[in-house]
Formats: structure tokens, sequence, C-alpha cells
């Protein structure tokens, strides 16, 4: 069932969210409804990709390669072979866990790389061009989950994706702009024999023949193609011909790596979400449990009380995100104390509901301590019950620039995600510590909040979103927008969101989608807002287990998101 229903839009409302605190009115949008499984992601072929993997017998897992592939074919501004993420799994039985694709520093990299002689940050290093890539993870994370829980050849779930690149796929509005917008960065960047320096314009269809060779050689030769084999030397020499730093003996020693998710309780739901080097699942489970005591319901949705709930929340959260979070590997983590329900009731304490705290008084939290944009993210159930929520990313909208026309793909520009000078912004407006400095072979920090969470011990909602660092509040609403005021699935994905990062210290609105009575009543309690036209918060992707067990997909209608499910 790939399209609305317009008999379920009439018939299932009652059914489905009267077990809703507050239900929904018959006017809300639903999403679609499917029986059996779902896939939702940034492009409607990637979607039906990964769909008809599961019809042909394939489970989640084999879906989640080829829809994360099929974006990397009809969604380069962030679908990737060149770049990482994170995945959380749950299966059918109930056990979790999770995956860490994170791209790496190459074994050149130093702390200082992107700084002067005067020590200034040279942003343009770190964001644009041959340096600014870390080593990628995609396909090995890929290949690691798939072959671990999949039950189909890679051959079958590649062909489909192959077919793709080779036979082309229809360009949208949205992306037909995107790309004549950066056109001219990609010629900069790459010279002007590059692929995509050519009039692109929605409607037409895009065929990538040498991305269909690249994955071809995938097919064939397993993961090593990528590593260690033709496609690696391709690669390690376009950068080393370029002036980068990555080499065969980076793409060589690269390993996803398994880890224990984040999971924590609130009210009365069970959050799995991803832990360091994605501060995510702490930034999330920090937030949650700061705003858990306030009786959210009652305060009404988007009204002045609730806002400002979860923007004293969140600006505590990402002053300790900033300060503590990196990679484990290289630095330890406080975790228990930062999640300790006590520290975090200290941390709220200050919390005045007649006037905003300011930034400049919140530093990180302390406590006796010894011995750290844009994305794409797509969630899969599958008719087993297993379920998965990836988020991966190349960081900036086609990454680095800088294009493999050898291969067929963008690199990620993901080493602007280092505090590559501690206190001074990324490109997303974070600033962080020593705990997210640079050093070779380590993972950079990121905000990628892939989420699974149970009800009851069952299922309920997968979900994610790309947005930089606006992921963790775009989640974090979401499951507020069902849980606390009983939303349906695709209305929680459209609702307007919020957000605010600690730093700089600004609340940031969804463009023309708040009401200006209540922005000035912020204003008067001390609020700073954005005036600028903010960018969109987040894109979410998502997916509720409905009561009577079918499933509603929630597709971002601020990009061209589209579920697929049967």
């Amino acid at each position: 069932m790939r399209f609305r229903s317009a008999i379920v839009l009439l018939a299932g409302v009652f059914l489905v969210f009267s077990c809703a605190k507050k239900p929904i009115t018959s006017e809300a949008k639903l999403g679609l409804i499917a029986e059996k499984a779902m896939v939702v992601s940034a492009r409607e072929e990637a979607s039906q990709i990964g769909l008809d993997i599961l019809k042909k017998g394939g489970n989640a897992f084999d879906a989640m390669m080829a829809t994360e592939l099929a974006l990397a074919v009809t969604f380069p501004f962030a679908g990737n072979l060149g770049g990482g993420g994170f995945m959380v799994y749950r299966m059918a039985d109930g056990s979790v866990g999770s995956i860490d694709f994170r791209e790496k520093a190459p074994l050149a990299a130093t702390k200082d790389m992107y700084l002067d002689e005067n020590g200034e940050f040279l942003s343009n290093l770190s964001t644009k061009g041959i340096l600014a890539s870390g080593v990628p993870g995609t396909i090995a994370g890929l290949f690691e989950a798939q072959a671990k829980f999949g039950k189909l050849s890679i051959a079958e779930i590649l062909q489909p994706v192959i077919n793709l690149a080779r036979n082309g796929f229809v360009v949208t509005p949205n992306q037909a702009e995107r790309l004549q917008r950066v056109r001219n960065t990609l010629v900069e960047v790459n010279g002007a024999e590059t692929f995509f320096n050519q009039d692109i314009k929605s409607g037409d269809t895009l065929k990538i023949p040498i991305l269909a060779a690249t994955l071809e050689r995938i097919a064939k030769n397993g993961r090593d193609e990528f590593y260690t084999g033709e496609t690696a030397k391709i690669l390690a020499k376009h950068m080393q011909d370029r002036g980068g730093i990555i080499t065969e003996e980076d793409l060589a020693g690269y390993e996803a790596k398994w880890r224990d998710p984040v999971v924590f309780p609130y009210q009365d739901l069970n959050i799995i979400s991803m832990a360091p080097p994605s501060s995510g699942g702490m930034t999330l489970a920090q937030i949650l449990k700061m705003i858990e005591p306030f009786d959210l319901e009652k305060m009404g949705h988007h009204s002045p009380e609730y806002i400002q709930v979860l923007v004293e929340a969140e600006r505590r959260a990402y002053a300790d995100r900033n300060y503590y979070l990196g990679d484990p590997d290289f630095v330890k983590i406080p975790v228990d104390q930062l999640l300790d329900d006590e520290y975090l009731k200290s941390r709220m304490a200050s919390f005045n509901p007649e006037k905003a705290t300011k930034s400049e008084d919140i530093a990180k939290g302390e406590f006796a301590f010894s011995e750290s944009m844009e994305t794409t993210h797509f969630s899969i159930v599958d008719a087993e019950g297993n379920a998965v929520s990836l988020t991966t990313t190349i960081n900036g909208g086609y990454g680095s620039k800088v294009f493999i026309d050898e291969l067929g793909f963008f690199m990620n520009n993901e080493m602007d995600d280092f505090s590559a000078k501690p206190g001074t912004p990324n490109m997303f407006g974070l600033t962080g510590a020593e705990a997210n400095s640079i050093a070779p072979g380590k993972r950079m920090l990121s905000a990628m909040t892939p989420t699974i969470v149970e009800k009851g011990g069952k299922l309920w909602m997968v979900v994610g979103t790309p947005g930089g660092s606006t992921i963790i509040t775009s989640v974090l609403q979401t499951i507020l927008n069902v849980s606390e005021f009983g939303m349906g699935m695709q209305q929680a994905v459209e609702s307007p969101r919020f957000h605010h990062q600690w730093l700089p210290d600004l609340v940031n609105f969804e463009p023309g989608s708040f009401d200006s009575a209540l922005i000035q009543t912020l204003k008067s309690r001390g609020y700073l807002i954005n005036e600028a036209n903010s960018p969109v918060i987040g894109k979410v992707d998502a997916i509720l287990v409905l009561p009577n067990g079918k499933l509603e997909g929630g597709a971002d209608p601020r990009g061209d998101d589209k579920a697929a499910g049967f």
C-alpha cells in the first residue's frame, strides 16, 4: 500500500487515536498506514527499493543497506558512500543494540591543522575542499550490520540500486534548485569537467553510470572493495593528488564499531538512542529527565510555558554536551554522572518561569569526575517486527563539495565536527572543548540521534532526522508531540519546531509557524529570539506502531520524503 487511502483517513481516526492522551481532530492529517512493514526515507525511490527488499523476503537490515545506497544515488545532498553515521536497532524479540560507523580523522591529521600561524581558526579548510574529509565509514557499517543480521545476498540487495544509478531517477524541484545553487562551488572545488557541472532541471532523468560501476564492484567484492580494493586505491589517489591526507592505510584500517546504546525511561516509555561519539542519546536523555517533573500536557502544546521548559533544559544539556562529550575511545565520559537524577534536578534548580536564564550564566555542570549540516535519516520496521533507525551524513550539503568523478560520489566534510579550536563555533554554531579536539584515528562528535521508543515493553516508535545541531531537539519534540499531546505520526512530524543549543543564546523558531503574541511573551520574559529567517529545523522520518498493530509513517513534507509500506 504505497499511497494514502481515503478509506483509512475517514474510518481510521477513532480506531488509531482512541488510546491517545488528547485525541487529534478528524481534520488532522494521517500518514501512510501499512499492515506489516514500512520504510520512510528522504526519497520515494529509496523507500520503495527498501520496501521491495522486504517484500522479497529480506528483513530490516537488508532493507537498510538497499535504502541507504539508493539514497546515495538519488539524494547525494546527504545520502552517501563517502560519509558515515549511526544505526540503532531493536529485534522482534526485544533485544537492542547499535553500530557506530562515524568517520575518523586520517592518521596524518593534527590538532592544529585548521589554525593559521596566529592560532586563528581557518573554517574554510574544515568545511570545503580536500582537507575537510574524515575517513568514510558508511560501507563498513552497512556490511557489518547486514552480515550479522541480514538474510539476502549482497548481489540481491544491490542490484536494484545499481539499476537505479544506471537507468536514472527523476530530479525533483527541490533537488534541481539545490544543484543549481551549488554548481559554481562544485566547479571551483573539482574543475570544469566534473559530473555535476551540467544544467540539471526539475523533471530531468539523471543517470550516474560511474556510480553504478562502483556499486557493481562493491556487490561483487564486498566491503573490502571500498577499503582495500580498486575503489580504495582510486579514492586515496584522488585525495593525495589534490593535496589531501586520506591514504590507503587510512581506508584499510577503518572498522565500524558495535556500541551499547543509551537506554533510559521517560514516564511510561523506554527510549533507546545512540551513545557517544554521537551526543544524541546522552543529550536527549538529559533533556527528557530534566523536563519529566513538569506537566507538559497541562501547559499546552507550544504554550510559552512549554517552550520555556524545553528551552531551559536544552540550554543546560547542550552546555554539558559541548564540554564533556567526545569519542569514548579517546576521552573518559562521565555517563552516570551526566544522567544522574539528582544532578539533573540541580541543573534545573535555577530555572525561573518568569525570566529567561542567560547562557552566559550557564556553564557545564560541576561534579566529582576523575580521569568528548546535512544529514539524512530513515526508519524501517519489517514484517517480523525488527526495527532499524539509521542516520547518516556527509555533514554539510554535498559534504566537502569534493566529488570523486572516477567513483561517482561526494566526500564528507566531517572534520568540521571536531573542535578545531576549542571555544570556537563550527558550521552549526556548536562550541566544543578539548574532549572533541582533533586526533589521528579519532571519531568526531555528532548530534545524530537515531532513536527507537518502546511502550509497554513493545515497539512503539522509530524516529530520527537530519538537521545538524537541531537533530536532538527535533527528535525530542516529535516524541513529545505523540506521547504528551496525542498526535499521530504524520501530524507530529509536520508540527512546527523550535530550537536552542546553549550558544549562541538564541531561540530559533521555524519561520512563519509561531504566533507573534507567543514570541512577544517570550521576549518579555527575557528570551533572545532569532529574528532572521531560520533554516528548516529537522526533516523527521518516523514510524508509529498504532494500537491496532498497524504502522503509520510520518514522512516530512519539508523535503521530498516518502513512506512506503505493505
